[in-house]
């Protein structure tokens, strides 16, 4: 899968908000991931595989997309064809998250950025705290979320507020063992109490 840059993932977004526009179409999405971070300049790896939808953003919550409505799926791969990338370069993969709830306050922190028929609300810095250390403890030590977790630089007080949102998403023992031992590598010795 072709690596995107910040610039090029603004200039396909903007590409793909001009195509919806030409076509009668608006969407409004809410993008987590990698992408979400390049574009509000909060990590410094220049690169992305994808942009990561949760779902569709209502004036009354996020709802799920799954499956991405036909005419914003074709004009993603119009796009993609244009530039290069993977015909699944904008995605559902987290729309999971959606099922068992997201971070207290998540709408509220919602950054919009327009693209003419297409609006893209990205998710705010604590947010992905809580995204990147659910990823980083289930994919482990090695994966690129930990690395993004670093450089979002939370304090103790957000990890351990990310961990217990994660917890509500995964509270199995094991779970709480691996997140523990993650946590441990930010410098929290004592999560197992700090979470009851």
């Amino acid at each position: 899968m072709t690596s995107i840059g910040r610039t090029q993932l603004g200039e396909a977004l903007r590409a793909l908000g001009e195509l919806l526009g030409a076509r009668g179409l608006h969407y409004e999405v809410v993008v987590v991931g990698g992408g979400n971070l390049i574009l509000r300049g909060l990590v410094t790896r220049p690169t992305t595989k994808d942009l990561d939808l949760l779902g569709e953003w209502t004036a009354d919550g996020i709802k799920p997309m799954r499956p991405m409505p036909e005419l914003l799926s074709l004009a993603v791969v119009d796009v993609a064809r244009a530039y290069g990338f993977a015909s699944d370069w904008v995605n559902l993969g987290p729309e999971p998250l959606l099922d068992l709830g997201l971070p207290d306050g998540f709408f509220d922190r919602l950054e919009r950025h327009d693209y003419g028929g297409l609006v893209a609300w990205l998710a705010g810095r604590f947010d992905m705290v809580c995204f990147k250390l659910y990823a980083a403890v289930d994919q482990g030590p090695r994966s690129r979320h930990l690395q993004d977790l670093r450089e979002l630089r939370p304090d103790r007080d957000e990890l351990l507020a990310a961990a217990r949102w994660t917890v509500t998403h995964d509270p199995s023992p094991g779970y709480q063992s691996l997140l523990a031992d993650t946590l441990r590598q930010f410098g929290v010795e004592d999560a197992g109490a700090s979470l009851d």
